[in-house]
């Protein structure tokens, strides 16, 4: 067996998530692992992948074309290079929910979503029903198996490695009718919300878009990302790119606080593998309080300025 993990990455800088996909791929046990990072100028990013523990050879495929992570561009070029590997295997992320489907249709193969366990060469495990049943499937023999892995499972592969990098041209038909337009994102200096060790959410007890600075300015001592409830994004606090939760980013920190968040199991689902959670809410009966290591019943206002300066 040998596994091929597409690389993550943005501004030149190497997503966490690709080094828990060489976790899970390890747990194979294959010949070897290899990385592809696709960019406009992979030199950094390359050389990033290549330090990851377990990782045999990054392959660096270099190409103006590359210059934005577009499914559509990126994902015949995956699957030309996919030729010889038993496994392919992208992160559970935006990025990777984009691109592995077009890969796996590309290959004329099922796709193994948020994969969390690995059973054998092509039996997994994968959460459903939000997350509260866990099902084994498999995948055909025989056939190159394409998957998204579930970051929150699995821990991030050490550094410590000397991969060797390899500079590839890929011969694929690029679409044409496809093309970059555009690019509007916020701007933060905050972790990536996906990868960060810590996290502080607020959810519709703040009481406003205004309110929300609390939040932001907690995160900030804390050197944390900052996430919020579907409520608090459905009034309009904060862009819905900040949602954690089921029909959000599914993310699994070593400390999590939620602030005014009741709790919906939506929420709870996106949460579930946080290391230590921390709930601040005035309604003791809340739901966040049975899940929560850590419960503080009160107003988050008088609350979180008593923290930020205990924290000092």
């Amino acid at each position: 067996m040998k596994v091929l993990i597409v690389a993550e990455h943005q501004d030149g800088k190497l997503n966490a998530s690709t080094a828990k996909c060489v976790s899970a791929a390890q747990a194979l046990s294959p010949e070897a692992i290899d990385v592809v990072v696709l960019a406009a100028d992979v030199a950094g990013v390359a050389a990033e992948a290549a330090k990851i523990a377990g990782v045999s050879k990054v392959l660096a495929v270099s190409d103006a074309a590359n210059e934005h992570a577009i499914a559509q561009v990126l994902a015949p070029q995956v699957a030309k290079l996919a030729e010889g590997y038993s496994h392919v295997f992208g992160p559970s992320t935006t990025f990777g929910k984009d691109l592995m489907p077009c890969v796996a249709a590309l290959l004329g193969v099922p796709q193994v979503s948020d994969l969390m366990a690995v059973e054998g060469s092509h039996v997994f495990k994968r959460p459903i029903y939000a997350g509260n049943a866990i099902v084994t499937v498999k995948a055909p023999e025989g056939q190159a198996v394409v998957a998204t892995v579930r970051t929150a499972s699995w821990p991030e592969a050490v550094s410590g490695g000397s991969a060797t990098v390899e500079a590839v041209s890929v011969d694929a038909e690029l679409p044409t009718h496809t093309r970059f337009v555009g690019l509007a994102a916020g701007k933060s200096d905050r972790p990536d919300l996906q990868s960060a060790k810590r996290v502080v959410s607020g959810g519709r007890g703040v009481g406003s878009k205004e309110n929300f600075e609390i939040i932001f300015k907690l995160a900030d001592r804390l050197g944390a990302a900052v996430g919020a409830s579907r409520a608090a994004v459905d009034a309009g606090y904060v862009p819905n790119e900040l949602q954690v939760g089921q029909t959000g980013k599914i993310i699994a920190p070593e400390l999590y606080v939620a602030v005014g968040i009741s709790g919906a199991i939506q929420h709870l689902t996106g949460i579930k593998d946080a290391g230590t959670i921390v709930a601040i809410n005035k309604d003791a009966d809340a739901p966040i309080f049975e899940v929560a290591d850590i419960g503080l019943v009160g107003d988050l206002f008088t609350i979180l300025p008593e923290l930020e300066a205990a924290i000092g």
